[in-house]
């Protein structure tokens, strides 16, 4: 089993080394955050997202969990919950995937091409098809409210090293994930 846990440990030091800044959760590498930043020439371009990633015992086997921390408008993403309907995590993911491809591939096309025949979020897919002017406008509302890197910052200022978490910061990030369960 140390060839899964090799692989799991590399993948992460690779996100952690590339552009993207990771916040781990209880000092593992099961769980951590990632500030993810919508893509460009999108309706989420300028946007910030938290994006809560969890790694199952059989990571790269399974594929990873991958839900929004914060609020997003978006037919493929339960707005509750934030958990993310994409197939290529979901149902078709291979071992030859890896970390970086869900944050320089998976979401930046499931942010550019909704599918809003197959929602998680059936408000958002039905405002899509009937009234995509309203719809455009709805997304820039979310990205306006809550995906700001200040509201982010608020809640990851003190998160440099692991020992500047503070009680209080880490039992507010357990109330927004409520729901999540461990495998």
């Amino acid at each position: 089993m140390s060839s899964p846990s090799k692989r799991r440990e590399m993948d992460v030091m690779k996100l952690m080394m590339s552009d993207y800044t990771v916040e781990t959760i209880n000092d593992g590498l099961n769980e951590f955050n990632v500030e993810f930043h919508g893509p460009k020439e999108s309706l989420y371009e300028g946007g910030v997202w938290k994006i809560r990633v969890e790694l199952p015992d059989a990571y790269p086997y399974k594929s990873p969990s991958i839900g929004f921390v914060n609020k997003i408008y978006h037919p493929n993403v339960d707005e509750l919950s934030g958990s993310v309907c994409l197939d290529v995590i979901n149902q078709s993911w291979s071992p030859m995937f890896d970390l970086l491809n869900v944050f320089e591939v998976f979401l930046p096309q499931l942010l550019l091409y909704p599918n809003p025949s197959d929602p998680l979020n059936g408000d958002a897919a039905s405002l899509m098809m009937k009234d995509r002017k309203q719809y455009d406008q709805k997304v820039k509302e979310y990205c306006d409210r809550y995906a700001k890197k200040e509201l982010l910052t608020n809640s990851t200022a003190e998160v440099d090293s692991d020992e500047d978490i503070s009680d209080e910061e880490s039992g507010s990030s357990d109330d927004e994930i409520a729901g999540h369960a461990d495998p």
